[in-house]
């Protein structure tokens, strides 16, 4: 053993908020812990610190419980003895968006301020895996250090490292790089966050506690600080951990033990650091191990949350945070985004936005989602009323029905719209209700036109829906029920607006003429519009031929099924290995609807499967046999599983739009849809957290894990130099490219346990019954990023909101682009009020290799971060700038008058 050594113990506990109990059950443990520590500060001036997990939330859900003990709370956290975050919520770092990972340091940077603290660790303990930006991420926040437990494969400085190896360090300590080049000091916990857990105070225990403990820290570390954490998942305090350090210092007094903190240790251990550091780049996934712990299959356990969480996560994005650019209460606007977005991070944390934790826990996320999205979605409603009650809607046919189209997906853009209107309505006041409907009824429907706000008409595809209810709550007075006759329409329409709105009128009178190019052909079997052909055959899957390049793509959409006898956290095929396919079945194809702008169809397949796993396996679950050694089976019973897919393709579009419905009635098993590409090709591209990250098609030498899954966020393209596809899913998280000419993208995974250490059935997370997928599959040339083909994946789950209004007056154009940029290399991720409510804060990042150029206009354009601070001008009027590849850039915009 080494001499003069530093031990710095830290106290802390891991909190999981929800996982193998509900929020509320461990929240009996966190109210005991506090009390316990908050008695212990009191009481001990030896007690140095305790550090609270990275994430403010803790004390949040502590003082909804313990009101009267904010202050003391306060004055701890102000004295620098309880450390809190940077985060708001340890959350999982894959399955949640770019911008929810910045709203995420943001608040939680945020609330740390507020409670008198300056966060300077990123700190991601039990993170299942980390993006490769989070080094940029944290730098732009003025953090230089970032701690986290997995990813990097630890060898001792007695093993040698190859400068190729990316993935192994000889120490604990390492310089971590994002693919801009941005670095951070990254801290592994070689030997777990547990290492120094309870702590004997016993010299004969102690003794033999420290011998191991010290060499296993003394193995990684690249100075003479050495770090102990004293705790673990839900750890009780250790009350005694000032005596059994006190013990530590009498037995082994070549080396200081002190109870310490995260600053102090790294202070110190900045100061020691070998010139020579191995330098991790990119993301962490454990891409060289053996790929059995890699936790990536909770990318497919209970796929309805992460379907939810997409919903939920591009209505904050990509709908309320751009109209609040719109509202005139910014202020209003800011404190209901903050609200929501943190109601919407509780379920971010890994345990339940992965699906791997208890039944009990993913209904109370579900009920979340639903206060999440119900809200925001009232929310933006009333917001664009009211917008659009200011505007100036009159025309000169009274009769007209004015329409805002609200865009905000941050850049001019060529789609469908699809939107139901009342064409009549009639109150409950003016008609005894129950003769209203037979009034309505009774009215002929007009044709109608769409006009534009310059006097330029659209051809529109009209639907009669029958009579609905409605009600109308007036801001002045009680509310006012109704029926209206209601129609649903369909148009395409070409705009060049980035954020703002447009005022169209749906006028009765003769439809504008328009070509009678019916996308669905009947006799032919196929599905076509200018840029793509679609031919569907007997067994359900489908062709696609790109017209722009004549590349044919052959055989999409079969259905896989194969047996699953892992957990919630990892995928493990049955031992018989069995494939079903629907390759070999034959379908029926029904048309659902056929019109110039848009056309449906639905192809229902099935196959029988075995019913579930066989016994064997509810034996190897009881016994805890670790998954990559189970033994089981599928049963000998069968199922059927029936496959209701509809294709779906738009006037204009350069994609397929496709949705599954998926009639579950079998157990333990895996769904996926598969898509050939081509001939081959050694790496992939995938979205993921602010990048397009390329991906080897096949792993490392040293995996035996027979399966090769990936995460990824938006959207997955595969291409073999020449043709590429990409498909852009919602929700969809888990895909595996397949001998390196197909992707297999997953749809359903069902199983009944969560895995880990104990046993917890999860029989709801067989997800019986009916589950449901939507993607979209653009063909392209070449990859997706030089294709510029990321553009069609980004936009897929967008669409204008449209808000109908009364003709009246006001004092606003009927027509409005607050935001001007061109760079159609850059991905735009963010269109918000800024914080402080002035101006308005736009993030792009660059997903290629090579340098582009962004043009924003503005009265004043200044350079900002992921934490919004003002920085350094840019310039006024249309302002241009190079942006590094790879490179996150947030601008501040301002007008003359703010």
């Amino acid at each position: 053993m080494m001499e003069n050594k530093t031990a710095h113990i830290i106290s802390h506990s891991h909190w999981d908020r929800e996982w193998y109990m509900s929020l509320e059950e461990h929240r009996y443990y966190l109210v005991k812990l506090f009390d316990d520590l908050l008695e212990q500060l009191a009481q001990d001036p030896g007690f140095h610190s305790f550090h609270l997990d990275g994430q403010t939330i803790m004390v949040d859900d502590y003082l909804q419980v313990r009101p009267d003990k904010e202050e003391e709370v306060k004055r701890y956290i102000r004295e620098g003895r309880l450390i809190i975050g940077p985060w708001y919520i340890l959350q999982d770092a894959f399955l949640t968006s770019s911008e929810a990972n910045v709203r995420n340091l943001l608040y939680g940077m945020k609330d740390t301020k507020k409670l008198g603290q300056e966060a300077t660790l990123g700190y991601f303990p039990d993170t299942f895996g980390i993006y490769g930006q989070a080094p940029q991420l944290l730098q732009q926040a003025h953090i230089d250090v970032a701690a986290f437990g997995r990813g990097v494969t630890p060898t001792g400085f007695n093993n040698q490292v190859h400068h190729g190896d990316e993935f192994s360090s000889p120490y604990s300590e390492m310089k971590w790089e994002a693919p801009d080049g941005s670095n951070v000091l990254g801290i592994l916990f070689a030997n777990w966050y547990s290492n120094g857990n309870e702590i004997p105070t016993g010299k004969a225990e102690a003794e033999a506690f420290w011998e191991k403990k010290l060499a296993d820290a003394e193995k990684f570390a690249s100075t003479s600080q050495l770090l102990f954490m004293n705790g673990c998942d839900h750890q009780p305090l250790q009350k005694d951990i000032v005596k059994a350090i006190g013990t530590a210092n009498e037995l082994i007094p070549n080396v200081t033990f002190k109870h310490s903190s995260f600053k102090e240790y790294i202070d110190e251990v900045k100061k020691e650091l070998p010139d020579e550091l191995q330098t991790i780049r990119g993301e962490l996934r454990n891409q060289k191990t053996d790929g059995w712990s890699t936790l990536v299959n909770t990318a497919s356990a209970r796929i309805y949350l992460k379907q939810a969480n997409d919903r939920c996560q591009t209505l904050l994005e990509r709908i309320l945070e751009p109209m609040g650019l719109l509202v005139e209460d910014k202020r209003l606007h800011c404190d209901f985004a903050e609200f929501y977005w943190k109601m919407l991070m509780e379920n971010h944390p890994h345990d339940s936005i992965c699906g791997c934790s208890v039944d009990g826990v993913h209904r109370e996320m579900e009920t979340r989602f639903e206060k999440v999205e119900k809200g925001a979605l009232r929310y933006v409603t009333e917001q664009a009323r009211e917008i659009a009650s200011d505007l100036s809607t009159t025309h000169h046919n009274p009769e007209a029905i004015p329409l805002i189209l609200f865009y905000t997906d941050g850049k001019p853009s060529t789609q469908v719209i699809r939107e139901k209107v009342m064409v009549q309505k009639i109150y409950f006041d003016e008609l005894d209700f129950r003769q209203i409907p037979g009034k309505l009824k009774s009215t002929p429907l007009p044709s109608f036109v769409l006009e534009r706000g310059d006097g330029t008409t659209l051809p529109v595809h009209v639907k009669e829906k029958g009579i609905s209810f409605g009600y109308d709550l007036p801001g002045d007075g009680f509310r006012k029920p109704y029926y209206a006759k209601e129609i649903e329409i369909t148009f395409a329409i070409e705009s060049p607006i980035h954020i703002g709105y447009e005022t169209c009128y749906l006028v009765p009178g003769e439809n504008t003429p328009y070509e009678e190019n019916l996308i669905w052909h009947q006799s032919e079997q196929k599905l076509e519009n200018e840029h793509i052909c679609v031919t569907v055959h007997e067994n359900g899957s489908y062709s696609i031929l790109d017209k722009q390049t004549g590349y044919h793509y052959e055989s999409l959409g079969m259905y896989e099924d194969m047996g699953d006898i892992g957990n919630e956290y990892m995928f493990k095929a049955s031992s018989d290995g069995i494939v079903f396919t629907t390759k070999q079945q034959t379908s029926t194809v029904d048309l659902v609807e056929n019109n110039p702008f848009r056309a449906s169809i639905e192809i229902e397949s099935k196959i029988s499967v075995p019913k579930q796993a066989d016994e064997q396996l509810e034996l190897e679950r009881q016994d805890l046999v670790w998954h990559p050694e189970r033994k089981a089976a599928r049963h000998e019973e069968e199922v059927l599983l029936t496959f209701k897919t509809l294709l779906i393709l738009e006037k204009g579009s350069k994609g397929l739009k496709v949705e599954v419905t998926i009639d579950n009635q079998a157990k333990d098993h895996r769904l996926r849809a598969l898509f050939p590409v081509g001939n081959g090709n050694l790496y992939h591209f995938a979205d993921s957290v602010f990048e397009v990250v390329k991906r080897p098609n096949q792993p490392e030498s040293q995996w035996i894990n027979p399966t090769f899954d990936h995460h990824m966020q938006r959207f997955v393209s595969l291409d073999d130099h020449e043709k590429g596809l990409t498909i852009a899913g919602k929700g969809l998280h888990e895909y595996e490219i397949v001998d390196g000419k197909s992707i297999a993208v997953t749809l359903l995974r069902s199983v009944g346990e969560l895995g880990d250490w104990g046993v917890f059935e999860t029989p709801e997370a067989q997800c019986l019954g009916l589950n449901k997928a939507a993607f979209m599959l653009i063909p392209h040339r070449g990859n997706v990023i030089d294709s510029r083909a990321f553009n069609e994946a980004y936009h897929y789950p967008l669409n204008p909101t449209v808000v109908q209004v009364e003709q009246g007056e006001g004092r606003k154009e009927k027509t409005s682009n607050l935001l001007k940029w061109s760079g159609d290399a850059l991905a735009l991720t963010a269109c918000k009020p800024a914080e402080e409510g002035i101006g308005i804060i736009v993030r792009w990042f660059n997903p290629t290799d090579e340098p582009q150029e962004l043009s924003v206009e503005g009265d004043e354009v200044y350079l900002s971060t992921i934490l919004e601070e003002k920085k350094e001008c840019l310039g006024h009027g249309n302002v241009e700038r190079t942006i590094r590849p790879k490179e996150i850039i947030t601008v501040l915009i301002q007008t003359d008058e703010e």
